[in-house]
């Protein structure tokens, strides 16, 4: 049996026989000629399979081959400008693994709860395999930005015995005889590693028990967080801002053909340049004065908000100085206005809202140990928090981006339940 190639690498096999091992996505014939369309997961390819070239029974074969049924196949990689890939295969052997039953995935429009329901299957199409490809690379690009810059990676548990983004949206389980959490961010275990380290992140799955139907929401989402000791505001936008820019141009250079066949006007992107505006809070409320998405000051952003502004803008824009009370507890307040806090978000342009958020983290013990009383917390919990305050803190800073919502604004998605493999909302833990 010629050797196994994978179809992203026909172009190093062009006149090569090869074999490919994949599944039947397509079929079409024409007399003596049956056209396969075939994917092995690393891309698409036509198999041509001619009644000269294969044996009676193996041509049989190709017309009963029903969608998503296994198959290997030998041929030669021709060069074709005008297939699929550029390259087409000359059938030359054909095997079959397994024959498909009827698939319930067809060429028709189906609705999103019955593509939801399939996801297992739905995975197979040409749309979901591009929006995952792109997140492969932005994860990628996430974590190449941070590593190359002298960051350390220091995964956060999952199993938490304390809130961080408030105790209304948490998932509350068992623990041997106590009650644990899961994790609404590893922001909080970041910050003792970047005592330790100076400059660490975390990459890993984090929880919300949000009632919330809106497109931007889900109950299982991935963060990345980096946490950097004796980082101030400012210099948490400047990261934010250079973060963001960096990651869109290597989704631009490295996912370009997945981005189109998404049909993603790639304009707006390319317009993610520095510096981006940067809006205090009072701004924002200003702004939005004029607009029909009025608000007052010390209310957090809707998502009507949110798009009133940045449809002001041209690219992404930076709103810091939010009132301290729609912040988290550990939010370091503005020493001249207490009432606002050292934070900032990151708000896509187009309507997408939110991506990124975070700020300084309050560093002085008897301050945090105000916040966490404010805020009803339980101060035992948070013991080994405090103890960060009491043995050489400093000032320090970081913030958590969504790669949900990141992927959903870059692929321009409708929806975030299209940016995960398989999507957890309030309705939806199937499959």
């Amino acid at each position: 049996m010629p050797p196994w190639v994978l179809v992203r690498d026909f172009p190093a096999h062009v006149g090569e026989e090869v074999t490919v091992k994949g599944w039947l996505y397509s079929r079409r014939s024409s007399g003596k000629l049956q056209f396969l369309m075939m994917r092995d997961g690393s891309g698409m390819v036509q198999a041509v399979a001619s009644a000269r070239d294969l044996a009676p029974a193996a041509f049989e074969l190709c017309g009963r081959l029903t969608q998503e049924s296994a198959i290997e196949v030998s041929g030669t990689v021709r060069q074709d400008a005008r297939a699929p890939g550029g390259h087409e295969l000359s059938l030359t052997g054909l095997e079959l693994v397994q024959l498909a039953e009827s698939y319930p995935i067809t060429p028709k429009e189906h609705g999103p709860d019955f593509l939801l329901d399939h996801r297992h299957l739905w995975l197979r199409s040409r749309r979901p395999q591009a929006v995952l490809r792109i997140r492969h690379h932005l994860i990628r690009a996430c974590r190449d930005y941070l590593d190359e810059r002298g960051y350390l990676c220091v995964d956060s548990p999952i199993l938490t015995p304390s809130a961080c983004e408030g105790t209304t949206t948490l998932f509350e389980t068992e623990y041997f005889g106590q009650k644990a959490y899961l994790s609404q961010s590893g922001q909080l275990y970041q910050e003792p590693a970047a005592m330790a380290f100076g400059r660490t992140y975390c990459f890993g799955p984090t929880f919300r028990a949000e009632r919330s139907k809106t497109r931007r929401h889900l109950t299982e989402f991935w963060m990345i967080e980096p946490e950097i000791a004796y980082f101030r505001l400012d210099e948490v936008m400047d990261l934010m801002e250079d973060f963001v820019c960096v990651l869109v141009g290597r989704m631009l250079e490295e996912c370009r053909s997945e981005l189109e066949q998404l049909e993603r006007d790639l304009k707006p992107l390319e317009l993610v340049q520095k510096p981006f505006p940067r809006l205090h809070y009072d701004e924002a409320v200003g702004r939005l004065a004029q607009t029909d998405q009025p608000m007052t000051w010390g209310e957090d952003f809707g998502g009507g908000q949110e798009t009133a502004l940045t449809q002001q803008f041209d690219r992404p824009i930076l709103v810091h100085h939010f009132p301290s009370q729609v912040k988290a507890f550990y939010m370091q307040p503005d020493s001249e206005r207490p009432e606002c806090a050292l934070g900032a978000d990151l708000l896509a342009p187009e309507g997408y809202g939110e991506i990124i958020g975070g700020g300084q983290r309050i560093h002085d013990l008897k301050l945090l140990q105000e916040r966490i009383r404010e805020h009803s917390l339980p101060e035992e919990a948070f013991r080994w928090y405090l103890d960060l305050r009491r043995y050489g803190s400093v000032p320090h800073g970081g913030f958590g981006m969504g790669i949900e919502r990141a992927l959903t604004w870059i692929c321009g998605l409708h929806h975030l339940r299209e940016a995960i493999p398989f999507p957890r909302t309030i309705y939806r833990l199937y499959p």
